[in-house]
């Protein structure tokens, strides 16, 4: 897979280490809703896309409380613990080792774009990606869209790409655009539910990559 030309990175999870900081956001929430918290292994087991769908999995009624509103609470939780996160230790070896072998890299994002700006600014790793495509909303909507657009605008052949992500949409995301994917399970998602996709390569960490 590492014999890919093109890299398209997932960003939370993947290459960002902010599952403690989704966790205490999405916890906060269901404390004050006097709803069952998560720990970190509940979460990773029922964390997904379409987040909506994962809200109402852990007791929220979209038929009590407004969706916008709720997702704006989330952000607003998330955003003011954004800096307790960091990219995983080992991200930055790798995103220097692929960019020696002249490989071109991408970050396709589920978060906010100016939000993301600002999160890649702050740990230094810009320099390192030919595009950074978030989204223009703060829905975490599908990235399949942006995707495509990313594969046409920078004329790349998607057998030539891999897609490193650590939950089952950037697989569905890898598939809809044809490209390879490994997925990493030290993110938002347990090895179990990524296994479970059928992607031919889960790992257990980013190191583990170049082991494929």
């Amino acid at each position: 897979m590492i014999k890919s030309k093109a890299i398209i990175w997932d960003y939370n999870g993947t290459l960002l280490d902010d599952l403690s900081i989704g966790l205490k956001s999405i916890n906060q929430m269901l404390i004050k809703r006097e709803l069952p918290i998560l720990s970190t292994e509940s979460y990773r087991d029922v964390f997904t896309f379409p987040v909506k769908k994962y809200y109402e999995s852990v007791g929220f009624n979209f038929e009590k409380e407004d969706w916008d509103l709720t997702a704006k609470e989330f952000i607003s939780n998330y955003r003011s613990l954004l800096p307790e996160s960091s990219i995983f230790p080992e991200a930055i070896q790798l995103l220097s080792h692929f960019s020696s072998l002249g490989k071109k890299q991408f970050i396709l994002s589920a978060m906010e774009q100016n939000m993301l700006n600002a999160s890649v600014a702050s740990v230094n790793i810009g320099n390192f990606f030919s595009e950074i495509s978030g989204i223009d909303n703060i829905y975490a909507s599908s990235k399949i869209a942006n995707g495509i657009k990313m594969i046409e605008s920078h004329q790349l052949t998607p057998k030539d790409v891999c897609l490193f992500g650590d939950t089952t949409h950037d697989y569905e995301v890898a598939q809809e655009l044809g490209c390879n994917c490994i997925l990493i399970a030290a993110g938002h998602q347990s090895i179990k539910k990524l296994k479970e996709t059928g992607c031919p390569i889960v790992v257990n960490h980013l190191n583990d990559i170049i082991k494929n």
